[in-house]
């Protein structure tokens, strides 16, 4: 691979023509924050070479995306399992919400301890 870097004059210096690479479309949600605020604090050289690669957002809209959906994956499998449908929310709301923010509280707890803070 032949990277030669080009260089412009500016008065007596030669500066360096560097521009990074186009940066992936996208929203960075809760997750993908919680990754980041992670690595800034708790892994600064993979934070680092992420970004001189140009590859710290593309990272992170991963992370947020798979963490996201594995929340949901797990939320419907424990509904599943405890049997928490929709005739409980029709007749039971209280019991359906409660039941359904237990099932978030839990399903994120797994998602932070195995995507986010690794």
């Amino acid at each position: 691979m032949n990277n030669k870097i080009t260089y412009h004059r500016e008065g007596d210096y030669l500066i360096p023509d560097l521009c990074l690479p186009k940066q992936p479309d996208g929203h960075i949600g809760k997750y993908g924050k919680l990754r980041l605020n992670y690595l800034k604090n708790f892994d600064i050289p993979f934070y680092t070479e992420l970004l001189i690669s140009g590859t710290l957002k593309q990272h992170l809209l991963d992370i947020d995306s798979n963490a996201s959906n594995k929340v949901n994956l797990l939320i419907k499998g424990f509904a599943e399992d405890e049997n928490v449908n929709e005739l409980l929310k029709e007749y039971h709301q209280m019991e359906w919400v409660q039941a359904m923010n237990n099932f978030k509280n839990r399903a994120e707890e797994i998602v932070l301890n195995e995507i986010i803070y690794v």
